[in-house]
């Protein structure tokens, strides 16, 4: 299959790579209920030594960029209770934590999860932890600008593979929220 953008070698429908997609990514494929049919998350295999998106575009060619989104973890505190949220950007903007994701959550702090953290509560790699597959409950804050994107390159629970899904899907995920002036 070839992919639907970039020039993969190893390009399939993510229900026909769940031996590849973490647990909890897998579990969010097989359950699939979006608008948008499960087999246009497309799974590319790629190297995990490369996983980080200026190394990656550099390899994986410089067209991806612009088409590359990222997912953070975010801790918000408040009251002395700490919840967490996904943001989801373009890899050529930043999260506005301290404004945009901090009010939003009504709290009084918020930070980038540590990794240890991150990793932890997702069950994903650091360095690919998607907003697909993320534990219930958690607020995923979307940039419209990702949503806007016909195919979005993100990654896939682990440092090995990416999904490339369409840039609808991350306004219909459990928890999703398309917030205005997320990314900058």
């Amino acid at each position: 299959m070839r992919a639907p953008l970039g020039d993969f070698d190893d390009a399939a429908p993510a229900p026909e790579r769940l031996d590849r997609l973490t647990a909890p990514v897998a579990e969010a494929v097989r359950t699939w209920q979006g608008d948008v049919p499960v087999d246009q998350l497309i799974y590319v295999d790629t190297d995990p030594e490369i996983a980080d998106t200026a190394v990656f575009v550099e390899h994986y060619g410089p067209e991806l960029l612009a088409a590359s989104a990222n997912c953070v973890v975010v801790a918000a505190k408040r009251g002395g209770e700490t919840s967490f949220a996904a943001c989801v950007v373009l890899s050529s903007t930043r999260v506005d934590v301290n404004g945009v994701v901090r009010k939003h959550l009504g709290a009084r702090k918020a930070s980038f999860a540590p990794m240890d953290t991150a990793t932890g509560e997702t069950g994903m790699e650091y360095g690919g932890i998607t907003p697909i597959g993320l534990p219930a409950g958690w607020s995923v804050l979307v940039d419209p600008a990702v949503v806007d994107t016909e195919w979005v390159l993100i990654g896939s629970g682990s440092r090995r593979g990416k999904l490339i899904v369409p840039g609808k899907v991350f306004a219909e995920l459990p928890g999703a929220v398309v917030l205005d002036g997320l990314g900058n």
